[in-house]
């Protein structure tokens, strides 16, 4: 027997087969078509889609819109912004989409993931990259790491330090416009550019700390400047002015008396503590370990090279806060209000509003996620009533909500210094 030859009929020959069976019947068209009877009543229920698709469309694969007028408003949205070269990420899709099944008054509407790569593919979108190189781990890492574990356990069991007096603390260097690498674009388009204020390259840090039981302890915000800014801050953060707008010795001491002293029992150094933080130069300076013995802590400094294995913060959190400020940044420049030089140049947000996305940001990393960034490091084993509820990219969350899934993958700091043995206080 002949193997049997499948056939790939296009809408212009469905049609004709339609039109000579509305006329003669279903059989007759079937004789005069050379096809089975039973693709004429498929092909008759389909009548109204095939006059709307091109005559050479063969099938009708994949999941129809469930909601085609918020897609149409939804791909008029994105074209739009893109026409104004402003970057478009699937979680603001998500975000939009929510915000127009709200005004459309459609309950049911969920708009995850899933559903938001499905609208791409129907609408012929895709998501413009770029390649990068992620930082190479150092030949004799694993050694490394049984000594810094080894080290770490050895000092908390001996001290008896709890959870809630291990600290970890890690500087994570921003800029004021926080534009994506890749953004959702026609198919096929040659030029992809992204709108910005021209300040991607204007920098600041944020000093970022939190404790193994999953206390987060207050920012502090670094900023490029002789002077402090004056205008009204939120609460919870703390402002510094710097020439170069990076952590160095003044700075670390000023963190130590400032904001290390508001841990549990910080301020008069009841309890014995554990600092724990990579080795850049503010870190590991004669002046700086002093100052951290003084406040009754042991020091652990990370092995350069080793953060993104070693640092609970870069293991799990600054990611995720990257993610939620970069979320705040699109949706200020798509939705914002906005103010404009003479000359028609947008102008970036102000202090005030930078450092209230770093404080909601903060804020919203979960207790869970901070607890479970110290046990996959291996400085803690895992507190009871922490083994779920964390800020993994594959949560279904509230529109509007960050998760990682659409975020930007973040590089982990790379530290210039060599490893040079970990901080002894015998």
């Amino acid at each position: 027997m002949a193997p049997f030859k499948r056939h790939a009929y296009d809408a212009e020959f469905k049609l004709k087969a339609v039109g000579h069976a509305v006329e003669y019947g279903n059989r007759a068209a079937a004789r005069e078509f050379n096809i089975n009877e039973s693709m004429v009543r498929k092909w008759r229920k389909q009548e109204d889609d095939l006059r709307q698709v091109k005559k050479t469309k063969q099938s009708f694969r994949g999941n129809k819109a469930r909601w085609p007028q918020l897609e149409d408003k939804l791909e008029q949205w994105v074209v739009e912004q893109r026409a104004a070269s402003r970057s478009v990420s699937t979680v603001t899709i998500r975000m939009k989409a929510t915000a127009l099944a709200r005004d459309m008054t459609i309950d049911e509407f969920r708009g995850g993931p899933s559903w938001c790569f499905r609208f791409m593919k129907r609408r012929n979108l895709s998501i413009r990259t770029r390649t990068t190189v992620s930082q190479q781990l150092p030949k004799d890492y694993q050694e490394k790491l049984v000594t810094f574990h080894a080290y770490c356990k050895k000092k908390i069991t001996e001290k008896k330090i709890q959870p809630e007096h291990i600290t970890n603390i890690d500087e994570v260097p921003l800029t004021f416009d926080i534009p994506v690498n890749r953004t959702v674009e026609k198919t096929g388009t040659s030029t992809v550019s992204v709108c910005t204020t021209g300040n991607e390259k204007s920098s600041f840090t944020v000093a970022l700390a939190c404790q193994a039981n999953g206390q987060k302890l207050p920012l502090m915000i670094i900023f490029k400047r002789k002077t402090l800014p004056k205008e009204n801050f939120p609460a919870g953060v703390v402002i510094k002015a710097s020439p170069k707008g990076w952590m160095d010795e003044e700075k670390m001491s000023e963190w130590l008396r400032e904001i290390d002293v508001k841990r549990p029992g910080g301020f008069f150094h009841t309890a014995p503590s554990l600092l724990i933080y990579d080795s850049m130069r503010a870190h590991i300076t004669d002046a700086v370990k002093k100052q951290v013995t003084q406040t009754n802590s042991e020091l652990a400094v990370i092995p350069g090279g080793l953060t993104k294995e070693l640092q609970p913060l870069d293991i799990g959190v600054n990611r995720a806060f990257k993610a939620r400020l970069r979320a705040a940044w699109e949706q200020w420049m798509t939705e914002g209000e906005h103010t404009f030089t003479k000359t028609g140049r947008q102008r970036r947000a102000t202090y005030a509003t930078i450092c209230q996305w770093i404080v909601d940001a903060w804020a919203d990393i979960s207790v869970s996620t901070v607890v479970k960034v110290f046990t996959k490091a291996g400085i803690i084993s895992e507190l009871p009533g922490n083994s779920s509820d964390t800020d993994s990219d594959n949560d279904e969350r509230e529109p509007g909500r960050l998760d990682a899934v659409v975020a930007q993958l973040f590089n982990s700091d790379t530290e210039e210094e060599e490893f040079e043995g970990f901080v002894d206080g015998e």
